[in-house]
C-alpha cells in the first residue's frame, strides 16, 4: 500500500526562476466524497488514473494508487468526470534536498498558487524555500477535489488568508 505524505503551503514570492521543469495539468474527478477520490489527470500528453483514500494525521498522509494511462484514455475519462475540472501549471522547484511542486491555477481558481512537498515520513525535516508562506496542510479548501466545487474565486476575502 502506497502512502502519500506531503505538506502544503501558500506561495508568497517568486518561484518560476528556480523551476527545473514545468507541465500543464488538467484533471477531473470521477467521484469524490468522504475524503476518497478517483481522479483522472492529463499531464502534458501523459494520462494518469489515481485513487486516493481519506487523509490521516491531520491531512499529512493518505493512501494513493496511481497508474499511467494513455492520452486518449485520459481524455475519454475526463468526459465522464463530475463538473469542475482543475486546470493548472505545475513547476518543479528543487530546494533544500526536496522537490517542491508549485501549482499555479487557472480558470475559476485563478490567483491561487500552492506549493507541496512530498516526504518519506511524517516527521521528516524540510527546509522551506523563501516563497513558502502559510502552511495549509490538512485545510480541505486547498484540496483539488474541493477547489472544483468551491473554487478560489468564490471564497470570501477573509477566509482566503
Amino acid at each position: 500500500m502506497a502512502i502519500e505524505i506531503e505538506r502544503k503551503f501558500l506561495v508568497v514570492g517568486p518561484y518560476k526562476h528556480l523551476a527545473a521543469a514545468s507541465s500543464r495539468i488538467r484533471q477531473g474527478y470521477i467521484c469524490s466524497g468522504r475524503g476518497r477520490t478517483v481522479r483522472v489527470r492529463l499531464r502534458d500528453e501523459q494520462g494518469y488514473f489515481t485513487i486516493k483514500g481519506p487523509s490521516r494525521d491531520g491531512g499529512l498522509s493518505r493512501y494513493e494508487f496511481e497508474k499511467e494511462i494513455s492520452r486518449d484514455e485520459a481524455l475519454s475519462l475526463l468526459a465522464l468526470c463530475e463538473p469542475g475540472l482543475i486546470d493548472k501549471t505545475r513547476y518543479i522547484v528543487p530546494f533544500g534536498g526536496h522537490d517542491f511542486e508549485v501549482d499555479e491555477f487557472y480558470g475559476e481558481n485563478e490567483g491561487l498558487t500552492v506549493a507541496e512537498v512530498e516526504l518519506s515520513s511524517a516527521d521528516e525535516a524540510v527546509e522551506l524555500p523563501p516563497f513558502a508562506g502559510k502552511e495549509v496542510t490538512g485545510d480541505r479548501r486547498y484540496y483539488n477535489s474541493s477547489l472544483r466545487v468551491s473554487p478560489y474565486r468564490d471564497w470570501k476575502e477573509s477566509s482566503a488568508d
